[in-house]
């Protein structure tokens, strides 16, 4: 090396670089992931999901594939020991850089001398940088089975020389940080060790972690709680609080850890995401109300300065242990006036929140038991581990959600149908439709929730949609009716179910104004809205056709502005007049079973009056 040269350090520190790169500017996330293993063990593959994943996320990384170094910055290398040793050599400088510049790097090179490895490893602890050695392992076999280049097969023939594991040895780590065995090992599970690898390190967030976060005690915890809970202050809840207890008890709103203190219920109000360890979408305050006397009973005979424990209770019955409690000021105004664009009482969630308490508590939850509602339907309320788990005995490789709580008539059938058509032509072999109904709150005129999967079913039966790869099961959120706000927050917590893929329709979670009858939110919003959502990122959008009834195929169909006379909108408006009166609609409108539990519930409502 020559001598005249003098290094010059950046003026830059890796604590800013952490402020300014990836996952809320929270930590600095340089670092090398060095894959070792043979030729076929599945190393790029990794490399490059794993590049993928921790993007989706925030995180910043990239992939220094060895086929791809060759094309440029090697290309002058062969594959003789010393060639070899060269290019791991340059390979180790250049994750190093991009390491020190804030980037997770990703090298998947066979890299078959321990010693390079070693030295690559050196280069970074000098730098005072994290260097994470993951060992592919695949037996050989496995390996040659795979042969995705025809590599093996060549040197197999004497055509390729000094092939590693055919006719050159291969050093397996000693000590490496990690094994993946991918011949054993889904690939799932592989990235998500080693992003558990990363997080137990302060390379990634808790929230980088794809897990749901459950929290319901186990069995043999509630008798000691039940105990404890006899003790506590309560609260009792109303029915809409036990539909949100569900939705956190449940997971969907993973990461929370219960009914929001006033941090996290500031970052949702203004942010519309949790900032802390991540940007994570929750556009949503998942908040628990309680009136001035309610709060000065629970307060009166606790000292100040020690925490205060809560139960929580649904008719009487202790349902949950609220830890750690904190009281803040419910300003509804505000909180309406930035959730919903308008603070009208005419609005029924709006109504609801300007009745309810003038404080909010929060704390971390410990539910005592899964909530049931025992009306018949329990058995679809899947949790969103039941769902994943779902997809997995299925087979799924993409999984798309359809959000709604209205029927579905053929055109929402139309456009589940071409979704998982477009799916297969890019390449996936097994998409799943998610058909996923809101199960809690909803307003009066809406088709009540058991009308509602009656009509999904039969839907189901007449395989309009195929019941062979569609997931029927109930969503437990309340419906807030707020619009693109609301849309993100129904988008997350599918996403945390396992979907990859939502299916946003016209004016979503949308309503008409109180007064105005007019559309109080802009149609298209919600899905543009989607699209640029922070925290989504790892969920694909599927922007909603518009849907008619195709009068010449006597079918719902796509609609064509240039043939415009052949179709006709048939509104929800114009269906329920349908349904009130016994008309039947256009044939191939609706499945005729479903049409008729439709319209059976409307002519009940009729004869009411």
């Amino acid at each position: 090396m020559s001598t005249n040269i003098t290094y010059q350090p950046s003026r830059v520190t890796r604590a800013k670089r952490g402020q300014i790169i990836g996952a809320g500017g929270l930590a600095f996330h340089g670092c090398t992931i060095w894959f070792t293993g043979l030729s076929g063990a599945g190393k790029s593959t990794l490399a490059f999901n794993l590049e993928d994943y921790l993007c989706n996320k925030c995180v910043p990384a990239y992939t220094l594939d060895g086929d791809n170094i060759r094309h440029g910055l090697n290309k002058n290398l062969g594959f003789s020991e010393s060639d070899r040793q060269e290019n791991i050599r340059r390979i180790g400088e250049v994750a190093k850089l991009f390491s020190d510049g804030g980037i997770v790097a990703l090298t998947a090179f066979i890299s078959p001398f321990r010693k390079d490895r070693d030295q690559a490893r050196d280069i970074h602890e000098k730098a005072g940088l994290k260097f994470f050695e993951i060992f592919v392992d695949a037996p050989l076999e496995v390996c040659e089975s795979r042969d995705v280049k025809g590599l093996y097969k060549k040197a197999r023939a004497g055509l390729i020389q000094g092939f590693t594991g055919i006719d050159q040895h291969y050093e397996p780590p000693v000590n490496p940080d990690l094994v993946v065995k991918t011949g054993e090992e889904s690939l799932q599970d592989c990235v998500q060790k080693i992003v558990k690898l990363l997080e137990d390190h302060g390379i990634v967030p808790e929230s980088a972690k794809d897990t749901v976060k459950e929290l319901i005690v186990k069995p043999d915890q509630v008798d000691s709680l039940l105990k404890e809970a006899a003790n506590l202050p309560s609260l009792e809840m109303t029915t809409l609080d036990l539909q949100w207890l569900q939705v956190l008890s449940e997971g969907w709103a993973t990461p929370l850890n219960g009914f929001m203190r006033e941090k996290e219920y500031l970052q949702t109000l203004h942010f519309g995401c949790q900032v802390d360890g991540g940007v994570i979408n929750q556009s949503i305050p998942l908040v628990l109300p309680l009136d001035t006397e309610d709060k000065e009973r629970i307060v009166s005979n606790t000292k100040e300065g020690i925490s205060l424990d809560i139960s929580l209770t649904y008719k009487g019955k202790h349902v949950a242990i609220m830890r750690d409690v904190e009281f803040y000021r419910h300003r509804k105004e505000e909180r309406v006036s930035r959730q919903f664009g308008t603070n009208h009482p005419g609005h029924p969630y709006i109504k609801m929140i300007l009745d309810s308490g003038d404080w909010l508590v929060g704390g971390d939850l410990e539910v005592l038991e899964r909530i049931q509602w025992n009306d018949g339907l329990d058995h679809y309320r899947l949790t969103p581990n039941e769902l994943r788990t779902k997809f997995t005995e299925m087979g799924a490789d993409a999984v798309f959600a359809f959000q709604l709580r209205n029927p579905v008539h053929n055109g929402h059938a139309l456009l589940m149908q071409d979704t998982k058509r477009k799916l297969i032509e890019r390449g996936y072999r097994n998409p799943v439709l998610l058909l996923h109904p809101l199960g809690g709150w909803t307003k009066d005129d809406d088709v009540p929730l058991p009308v509602r999967i009656n009509q999904h079913k039969a839907v189901l039966e007449e395989r309009v949609l195929e019941p062979e790869s569609t997931v029927m099961a109930i969503f437990p959120s309340p419906m807030l009716y707020a619009g693109p706000t609301e849309v993100q927050w129904h988008c997350k917590a599918r996403m945390n179910a396992g979907s990859n893929f939502y299916i946003v329709g016209r004016d979503p979670a949308g309503m008409p104004h109180p007064e105005t009858n007019q559309d109080l939110y802009e149609a298209t919003h919600g899905r543009k809205v989607l699209t640029m959502a922070p925290g989504l990122t790892h969920l694909e959008i599927v922007p909603f056709k518009v849907a008619a009834y195709n009068t010449k195929k006597s079918k719902m169909d796509f609609y064509d502005p240039e043939r415009k006379e052949d179709f006709i909108f048939i509104s929800g408006t114009k269906m329920r007049g349908f349904a009130r009166s016994g008309e039947l609609p256009p044939d191939g409108f609706m499945a005729p079973s479903a049409w008729k539990i439709l319209s059976n519930y409307y002519q009940s409502l009729t004869k009411q009056f």
